[in-house]
């Protein structure tokens, strides 16, 4: 899966950086205001990436997903579930 999302940035330029379908963006972040600048161009990252969440803390990539992953969640996965719990079912659909 490709990066997506707020990371560390990994140019040590700001706070974070958002990536956009695997590929740095201009979109910054630093003590929660962002702001825009390119990621630089003659400088590889000097950082593995570390995804962050919205207050900039690092998260565990394992407990985020996308929408079009290739094995989404899907609602009715849990509200299945509830239902079975009280003996009853949802109509198809």
């Amino acid at each position: 899966m490709n990066a997506e999302g707020w990371y560390v940035d990994p140019y040590r330029a700001h706070e974070d950086r958002w990536y956009s379908d695997g590929n740095p963006t201009a979109l910054v972040r630093d003590a929660g205001v962002e702001s825009h600048e390119p990621p630089p161009s003659n400088v590889d990252p000097t950082e593995p990436l570390v995804r962050t969440d919205a207050t900039g803390t690092a998260v565990n990539a394992d407990d985020l997903r996308r929408a079009d992953a290739a094995d989404p969640v899907r609602p009715n996965d849990y509200t299945d579930a509830a239902f079975d719990g009280f003996g009853q079912t949802l109509p198809p659909g």
